[in-house]
Order: structure tokens, then C-alpha cells, then sequence
């Protein structure tokens, strides 16, 4: 019998309530999920449904109320500060819906800064900021300032910057959301070319029915937990919708 493949990613009964004075909004409810080394998977739901919130858990940008998150073998709520620091910067990669670029920095200096900040040498750096920005199509922009850029050109700067420093993890938040049709389809098939290059596992979560269809899983978020989503019934439900969002 061949041996079981690891999962790279395994939370378990992942919580997470919000407190606001006497209101409490529990908003993952002992959620579990496995992701496998280079799934791409989409997950969808309605908007304020926590989408957002889970992906933050997932990269560790933020701390659930309750459960467990091992990535990679690593434990990674149990990790001191300065290591789950090094754990976000080495693992994970993260696209935001609206970039989170830094105004004063060029796109290549933006796109170097987690290298830099992970140590690594700035020659080294730069080789890699340039190859991805070419890979992006940005060679000709190196040197703007994100005001500068397009929204779709910006997105594509997030994008290399999540690769720099060749993440496991692959986490990307409403990625389309903020571009128009034809900039959304480019960024969206730009993330799945990088994630059959690059070999990290992709987990996108969207409101747009193509890229989401474009995905090996998808996965429903609905009170606090997730749904898998058989291939079949997403393709009835397209179809019903006329092309209405899937989420």
C-alpha cells in the first residue's frame, strides 16, 4: 500500500468569535480543512460570511478563538511571536482584494521587501523581484510608485510580491474583486499559470464564478463551516444562475 501523502495544510475545528460590548458574532464555527500540496482551491459564500476572516487564520495574520493549524508540520499557533513571524514571511504568500502596496516604494522595491525582510541578500533579492515582474509583464515598470500603476497593475505587483519568497501557501482575498472583466480574467489566469509553475498550493477565495470554476475544489463557506461543493452541482447551479456569481 503506498504511503499516505501528507496534507500541507490540516486545521481543525478552527473558531472564531468577535466581541463587540455585549454582542458576540461567532463567525467560524469549528471549521475543519485539508489541503493537499498544489490543490487550488476556491472558496465561496456570501459577502460578511467570513471569507476573508478565514483566510486570515489560514496565513496567520490573525488568531482563532478556538482549534488548531498545522502547515507544512509546523503547529502553527503554538509557534513563539518571533517564529510565527519567520513562519508567515518563509510559508505563506498573500494577494489582498486592494494590493496593500507601499506608496513610496517603486514596484520593484515593493516587490522585493519580504526577501529583504526574510534576510536574504539584496542581489539575490532583486534577481528574483525582476524575473517574477517580467513574468507579470511589468518589466517595462520597475521603477513606478504604486500611484502610478493601474488597479490591474497593481494587483499583478501584489501578486509577484507574494511569490518572492517561493511560498507553500498561496492565499489570495478577492483578488478580481476590485478590477474590471478583462483585467480580472488576466490576474486570474495569471495566479493559476504561477500556481502550475510554482507548485504552491492555491486557495483563492471569490466572488467570480470563472475563476472559481477554474479551480480543482471549491468549497462553500456557510455558518462557520465548509461545504464541498460537487462539480456537477456547481455546473447546474451556473446554469440556473445564467452567469450570475456563484457566491
Amino acid at each position: 500500500m503506498p504511503a499516505r501523502v501528507m496534507p500541507l495544510l490540516e486545521a481543525t475545528g478552527l473558531e472564531k468569535t468577535y466581541v463587540d460590548g455585549p454582542a458576540r458574532v461567532r463567525v467560524l464555527a469549528g471549521l475543519d480543512l485539508r489541503l493537499e500540496p498544489g490543490e487550488r482551491v476556491a472558496i465561496v459564500g456570501e459577502s460578511g460570511v467570513g471569507k476573508s476572516t478565514l483566510l486570515h487564520l489560514l496565513g496567520a495574520l490573525d488568531v482563532p478563538t478556538a482549534g488548531r493549524l498545522v502547515v507544512d508540520g509546523t503547529d502553527v499557533f503554538a509557534l513563539p511571536e518571533a517564529a510565527l513571524a519567520e513562519f508567515r514571511n518563509r510559508t505563506v504568500g498573500f494577494v489582498f482584494q486592494f494590493h496593500h502596496l507601499l506608496g513610496d516604494f517603486t514596484a520593484l522595491e515593493n516587490v522585493m521587501l519580504p526577501a529583504l525582510i526574510g534576510r536574504e541578500p539584496v542581489r539575490a533579492a532583486r534577481a528574483r523581484a525582476l524575473a517574477l515582474l517580467e513574468r507579470v509583464g511589468l518589466g517595462a515598470r520597475l521603477h513606478h510608485r504604486p500611484g502610478e500603476l493601474s488597479g490591474g497593475e497593481q494587483q499583478r505587483v501584489a501578486v509577484a510580491r507574494a511569490l518572492v519568497r517561493r511560498p507553500r501557501l498561496l492565499l489570495a482575498d478577492e483578488p478580481t474583486g476590485s478590477l474590471d472583466p478583462a483585467t480580472g480574467e488576466r490576474v486570474a489566469q495569471l495566479l493559476l499559470e504561477l500556481n502550475a509553475e510554482h507548485g504552491a498550493t492555491l486557495v483563492v477565495a471569490t466572488h467570480n464564478p470563472a475563476l472559481a470554476a477554474a479551480m480543482s475544489r471549491r468549497l462553500r463557506l456557510a455558518e462557520g463551516r465548509l461545504l464541498e461543493i460537487p462539480a456537477a452541482a456547481e455546473g447546474r447551479r451556473g446554469s440556473a444562475a445564467g452567469g450570475e456569481a456563484c457566491a
